[in-house]
């Protein structure tokens, strides 16, 4: 099937979409990706949306959430037109869409998990299915509703030379790991580039440390980070998950921009290398997805925390900066097909199950 995928992560930072051609078990084949950041405007409306969301006990509709809503579904239909004009293709060619939304509130321990965008709109206004809401079932049946990623993980290690884990680093990270025999483990790790990127917005202006250049500079302060990893979720075993806003910036306060961007940057490193203590086994190595990857500072302290080789995805010839939308293009031929797109290590679902609602024209 020819199929889109999409994702706006809790970084905030802008859409993916990505094209690609699957069966939803071993196939997959990219074709074409397009990314376009959000607006200052946009940006400032998704965390006024997301705050206004986590007040609630339940996801229920308001004015706010219901412009945040249209104004988010109309950004993605905008990219996707661009993304099929690049491909050369029309949008009429494509057999289903995987539409992620934006996650405003994760709250699994409640019951519920809460991701913004309407598939009804999209499907009516490209005349394609909509594969969306695809965290919903898994919550309803006990799960964490993340991650939701490993079973395209998987299939992006075929061939590899397993036990393999696969980290992303977005605005949370998580981690898969793939055993010999296939098996699958994941779960959130803790923050990933999320209180990274508060940091430099809050102490420099800037939306986020580029490259960690900035961390670089700095000195990491291990008192606090003590302080921070003193917390009882990461003794948690797996399967857990967490929300954007579950942890924040405020132990580092007080310290020196650039000392709080390097000490802040480590923490993410050593939460990854505390995740690798709940794996079946250790990994022969970490392969990195997500926009982490391109920060050369956390990267190196990964490295020195977690004590594997810590590599890019594109070692696997991939584009790491694809791989989610990627990966729910794929989740949605799945959902089509019924096949399971979480399982009890990967979400602690009590058995492998499909998930999303369809959407049609």
């Amino acid at each position: 099937m020819l199929a889109i995928g999409l994702m706006s992560g809790t970084s905030l930072d802008g859409i993916d979409a990505a094209l690609i051609e699957t069966d939803g078990e071993g196939l997959v084949r990219p074709i074409a990706f397009r990314s376009e950041p959000y607006s200052d405007a946009a940006r400032k409306q998704l965390q006024e949306t997301t705050q206004l969301a986590l007040t609630y006990e339940k996801p229920r509709l308001s004015p706010e959430i219901g412009a945040a809503t249209e104004m988010l579904t109309r950004r993605h239909l905008i990219l996707i037109h661009q993304l099929m004009a690049s491909a050369g293709k029309d949008v009429k060619e494509v057999d289903v869409i995987g539409f992620h939304g934006q996650t405003v509130a994760h709250r699994p321990d409640r019951g519920w998990t809460w991701q913004i965008g309407d598939g009804g709109m999209m499907a009516a206004a490209l005349g394609v299915p909509v594969v969306h809401e695809l965290r919903y079932a898994d919550v309803a049946a006990g799960g964490q509703g993340a991650p939701l990623l490993p079973v395209y993980h998987r299939a992006l290690l075929a061939g590899a030379e397993l036990p393999v884990a696969v980290l992303n680093l977005g605005g949370v990270g998580n981690i898969t790991f793939v055993g010999k025999d296939g098996t699958l483990v994941a779960f959130d790790t803790g923050p990933a580039n999320g209180l990274v990127d508060d940091w430099m917005a809050q102490e420099t202006g800037k939306e986020f440390d580029g490259g960690g250049a900035f961390a670089a500079t700095g000195t990491i302060d291990k008192a606090v980070l003590a302080v921070m990893l003193d917390n009882p979720w990461f003794d948690l075993a797996p399967p857990k998950s967490l929300d954007r806003a579950d942890f924040t910036i405020q132990p580092a306060r007080g310290l020196g921009a650039a000392d709080g961007a390097a000490t802040l940057t480590a923490f993410t490193a050593a939460t990854v290398a505390l995740a690798l203590d709940h794996l079946p086994e250790r990994p022969t190595r970490l392969i990195v997805a997500g926009g982490g990857r391109h920060n050369a500072t956390m990267m190196a302290m990964l490295s020195d925390a977690c004590e594997i080789p810590v590599e890019p995805i594109e070692a696997l010839g991939r584009n790491g900066d694809a791989t989610e939308a990627e990966g729910f293009a794929y989740m949605a031929v799945r959902s089509l097909k019924g096949l399971p797109i979480s399982f009890p290590g990967t979400t602690g679902v009590p058995e492998p199950m499909t998930g999303g609602r369809l959407s049609r024209p």
